[in-house]
């Protein structure tokens, strides 16, 4: 079975001339993502890549429209959904900050992990206990879920967050033992642990989530829109296509 997610596949819905096979045009959809790779991310010559935006942009077409892609910080796409200038993101759903502002797809287009990483002379922390007065390293500008910032920043657990601003910046500051453990998504980790020549670190799996597409409210027509994406990942599915995402 033929995949759909290489890169050229992507460049190839980007281009023009693709979009030129169409008149009138697809209406277009605001697309908000973040520097999320393997799944979302911008290459060199600013397309934007990775195999979850191949699959929002293959949904899109399918339902009868085409994405306009803006690579943002995660406050400014939260407040891009808040306000409705971000119609749409293939992300993860129960974010706090936007209960009351967002729609969620039904259908669920992949899986990531949250990990804790430590080095192999640290022993695996016993949860939550393990974490008391320990220093954890994080990635400015990604936010968790509601029981993992409150465990974070519970002043009786005292513990010291050290901020970085890139995955590989994070596991040498892991490795320099500049702190005892990584909080990080297992994707991005890994593969920047392996364009590094790095060797396996051993990791905890906090929490497993879904990859499903994330509708603004404030968008008109918002719902309508889930529906139609949904009803055409059901159509991908029927055709017998695979819509893994890896």
């Amino acid at each position: 079975m033929r995949r759909i997610f290489p890169t050229v596949l992507l460049a190839w819905l980007f281009s023009a001339g693709a979009l030129a096979e169409k008149a009138p045009a697809e209406p277009a959809i605001v697309v908000g993502y973040y520097e999320f790779p393997p799944y979302t991310w911008t290459a060199e010559d600013g397309t934007p890549s990775g195999s979850v935006l191949t699959l929002t942009e293959r949904l899109l077409r399918q339902a009868g429209y085409r994405g306009e892609y803006r690579s943002l910080p995660g406050a400014r796409l939260y407040a891009g959904l808040q306000d409705g200038s971000v119609q749409l993101w293939p992300g993860a759903g129960g974010k706090a900050e936007l209960i009351g502002h967002t729609y969620e797809a039904r259908h669920a287009m992949g899986h990531f992990n949250l990990a804790l990483y430590h080095r192999q002379d640290v022993q695996a922390p016993t949860l939550p206990d393990g974490l008391r007065g320990k220093g954890v390293i994080v990635i400015s500008g990604y936010s968790y879920w509601k029981q993992i910032n409150d465990l974070l920043t519970d002043p009786g657990m005292g513990i010291s967050i050290h901020r970085t601003s890139t995955h590989a910046s994070a596991l040498e500051m892991l490795l320099r033992k500049r702190g005892d453990y990584l909080l990080d998504y297992q994707a991005p980790v890994e593969q920047v642990r392996k364009e590094l020549g790095l060797s396996p670190l051993p990791y905890i799996v906090l929490q497993r989530l879904e990859s499903r597409l994330i509708a603004s409210r404030h968008a008109p027509g918002s719902l309508g829109l889930l529906e139609k994406l949904d009803r055409a990942y059901e159509e991908l599915q029927a055709a017998g296509e695979d819509l893994r995402v890896e």
